[in-house]
C-alpha cells in the first residue's frame, strides 16, 4: 500500500495532494471526533478581496421575499434530489426555475462565508441569475422539449471563463480577467444552463505555491470540507467544486483536472467526480496547467447529474486539437444508465489496497452487482519528469491563453505574474510561489519534450493496460485519487463514487479507471455501485 502511494505521491503531488490515509474502515459517523482529531491549522482563512455586500447586492430584493415558508417548501423539492427528480417538480408545477436559483443563492448566503460554519467555497455569483431563471420558467412554457440541463443552476470552478463574472484562477493578479465564455460554457449556455456563479480553487489549479494547503486562493480564502471544517482536507484543485456540492449549494458543478484535481475533491467530499479522456470536453478558454493533461469535467452529487452535465458540455470545439480528435465518440451518456448490468464485466482489485476495508467492501459490493473481480498485483512503475511536464506545459500554455482567451490583463506569461505577485507578497502570495518560480527555471529542447511525454505515457498506459490485457478487464478499481497520476499521462478516464467513510468521517471515494472513452460505461458502472450502495450522507451540519 506504502508503495504505491509514494508513487503517485511523487508523480502528482504538484497537481493535486494526495490522500495518504491508509487502513481505513466504515463508519456511518459523519461528525470527526474532535477528542481524536487535531484542527488544521492555516495561514489565512478568510478572503480579503470578496466584497460580500457588492456580492449579494443583485438579489437583495428577491432574496427578501423568498420567505422561510417558501425556502422550506422547495427543500422538499429540491435538497439531496437529482437533475431528473427537480425537472419532474417542475413538470408538475411544483417547482419554478426562479425558485430553484433562489433556494441554492440562500444557502450560499447563509452557509459559506463569514460565520461559524463557512466553507469559502464560492467566489462570485452571476449577477443575472434570477433574470435569466425566469426566461427558463416562460420559455419552459413556450417548449417542453429541452436537454435534461434546461434551467439547472451550474458552479463553475474559477479557472472557467465566464463572460459576466471574472475569471481569477483564485490569484490576486486575475482578479479583473473579464473574458469570454469558455467553450463548455457555451455549450452549457445552448443547452439551456443557467450559470449560478464560480466556485473556488486552489490557486492557479494547485501549480503555484509548494506546501500551501487545498482549497486556498488569495482571492476565496480558504475552501473548508463541510465534514470537517478544519479537521479534514478538501482535496484540491477543484475544492470548492466538491465542497459547494456536497452542501447542497448547487445541484452540479464543474472542475478541472491536470492530475487529481477533480477526482481528489470528489472523494474527499463524498460526491461524484469523472475525469474525462482528454478531448471529450474541451479546453478552450480555461486557465491551463498543461496542454497535454488537462481537462474539465463534472462534480456532482449523483451519478445521472454527472452524465447529464458531461453530455452537456460535450462538443466539438476545433480550436482544440484533442476536441477534434474525439468529435467522433457518442456525446449522449445519461440515456442508457438504468437498462445496465455488471454481469459479464471484469474489474481488477489491486491486491495492495484490499488492506483498506472500505475498498474491499465495495470490491465486495461490486461483486455482488454482478462483475467479475479479478486481484492482480500492481507493477512498480515509475512517472519520470511528470513534474517537468507541466513546467514546460505551464511555460507555453499559459502566455497561450492569456493572448487567445485572457480578457485585459497586463501580463503575458509565468514571470509577469512572479513580478506582479513580488510587489505584495504578503497578500498576493502568502505561501509564496515556489512552483511557479520553478516553472521560470525549466527549460527543454523540443527533442527532449517531446521525450519527456512519450515516456510517461508509455509508462503510464502499461500500468494499466498490462493488467486489462493479461484478465481481459473492463477497468480497474482504486481509491480516491491514488493512481490518478497513471490515469492522466494515459489519458485513461476514471470516476469516484461515495464508498464510505473513515472513523474519523472522513469520506473516501472508489475510483474506476477505464480505456480511453469508455466514459459512458464508466459512468454506468458507476451507477450500479451508487444504486446498490446509497453510502453518500449529507454533512450533518448542513442540512437544514
Amino acid at each position: 500500500m506504502k508503495k504505491i502511494l509514494l508513487l503517485f505521491i511523487a508523480a502528482a503531488l504538484f497537481s493535486c495532494k494526495d490522500d495518504k490515509s491508509e487502513n481505513n474502515s466504515e463508519t456511518e459517523n459523519l461528525q470527526a471526533d474532535s477528542t481524536n482529531v487535531k484542527e488544521i491549522e492555516y495561514r489565512q482563512v478568510d478572503s480579503k478581496v470578496i466584497d460580500n455586500d457588492s456580492l449579494w447586492k443583485p438579489f437583495q430584493t428577491d432574496l427578501a421575499e423568498f420567505s422561510t415558508e417558501v425556502y422550506e417548501e422547495v427543500k422538499a423539492l429540491v435538497f439531496e434530489k437529482s437533475i431528473p427528480e427537480i425537472q419532474q417538480a417542475i413538470n408538475e408545477e411544483k417547482l419554478t426555475y426562479e425558485e430553484l436559483a433562489l433556494f441554492y443563492l440562500t444557502r450560499i448566503k447563509e452557509y459559506d462565508r463569514n460565520n461559524e460554519l463557512s466553507l469559502n467555497s464560492v467566489i462570485s455569483l452571476n449577477p443575472n441569475l434570477i433574470e435569466e431563471a425566469r426566461k427558463k420558467d416562460q420559455q419552459k412554457k413556450e417548449n417542453k422539449d429541452h436537454h435534461p440541463i434546461f434551467g439547472i443552476p451550474v458552479l463553475l470552478k474559477d479557472n472557467i471563463n465566464t463572460s459576466n463574472m471574472p475569471t481569477t484562477a483564485g490569484s490576486y493578479a486575475l482578479q479583473n480577467n473579464e473574458t469570454e465564455d469558455a467553450f463548455i460554457v457555451k455549450q452549457l449556455k445552448d443547452n439551456g444552463a443557467l450559470i449560478l456563479g464560480k466556485a473556488n480553487l486552489s490557486e492557479w489549479a494547485n501549480f503555484f505555491c509548494e506546501g500551501c494547503p487545498n482549497g486556498f486562493s488569495t482571492v476565496g480564502g480558504q475552501t473548508l470540507n463541510p465534514y470537517g471544517r478544519k479537521v479534514h482536507d478538501t482535496g484540491g484543485s477543484s475544492s470548492g467544486s466538491g465542497v459547494a456540492i456536497a452542501a447542497n449549494f448547487a445541484p452540479v458543478a464543474v472542475g478541472s483536472e491536470t492530475s487529481g484535481s477533480i477526482l481528489s475533491p470528489a472523494s474527499s467530499n463524498s460526491v461524484v467526480g469523472l475525469k474525462p479522456t482528454i478531448g471529450v470536453l474541451s479546453r478552450g478558454g480555461i486557465v491551463p496547467i498543461s496542454s497535454t493533461l488537462d481537462t474539465p469535467g463534472p462534480i456532482t452529487k449523483f451519478v445521472v447529474d454527472n452524465a447529464i452535465l458531461l453530455d452537456a458540455m460535450a462538443g466539438t470545439d476545433n480550436a482544440d486539437p484533442a476536441s477534434k480528435i474525439a468529435k467522433k465518440q457518442r456525446t449522449d451518456y445519461y440515456s442508457d444508465l438504468k437498462t445496465t448490468d455488471l454481469k459479464g464485466k471484469r474489474l481488477g482489485a489491486i491486491k495492495a489496497l484490499m488492506e483498506d476495508s472500505l475498498y474491499v467492501t465495495a470490491i465486495n459490493d461490486l461483486k455482488n452487482a454482478g462483475a467479475t473481480i479479478v486481484e492482480f498485483e500492481a507493477e512498480d512503475i515509475d512517472l519520470p519528469n511528470f513534474l517537468r511536464l507541466l513546467n514546460l506545459d505551464m511555460k507555453k500554455d499559459l502566455p497561450t491563453y492569456l493572448k487567445n482567451y485572457g480578457g485585459d490583463v497586463s501580463y503575458k506569461n509565468v514571470q509577469d505574474v512572479v513580478d506582479y505577485n513580488d510587489q505584495d507578497s504578503l497578500n498576493r502570495a502568502p505561501y509564496g510561489q515556489a512552483l511557479f518560480l520553478g516553472i521560470i527555471k525549466d527549460s527543454a529542447t523540443e527533442k527532449e519534450f517531446a521525450a519527456i511525454k512519450d515516456t510517461l505515457k508509455t509508462n503510464g498506459t502499461r500500468f494499466f493496460e498490462k493488467p486489462m490485457q493479461e484478465h481481459s478487464l473492463d477497468a480497474v478499481v482504486s481509491i480516491n485519487n491514488y493512481h490518478a497520476g497513471y490515469a492522466a499521462v494515459a489519458k485513461y478516464p476514471a470516476i469516484t463514487v461515495p464508498m464510505g467513510y473513515t472513523q474519523e468521517g472522513r469520506p473516501m471515494g472508489v475510483t474506476i479507471i477505464g480505456k480511453p472513452y469508455s466514459e459512458e460505461q464508466l459512468l454506468q458502472f458507476a451507477y450500479i455501485f451508487e444504486k446498490n450502495t446509497k453510502r453518500r450522507k449529507t454533512p450533518v451540519d448542513y442540512n437544514e
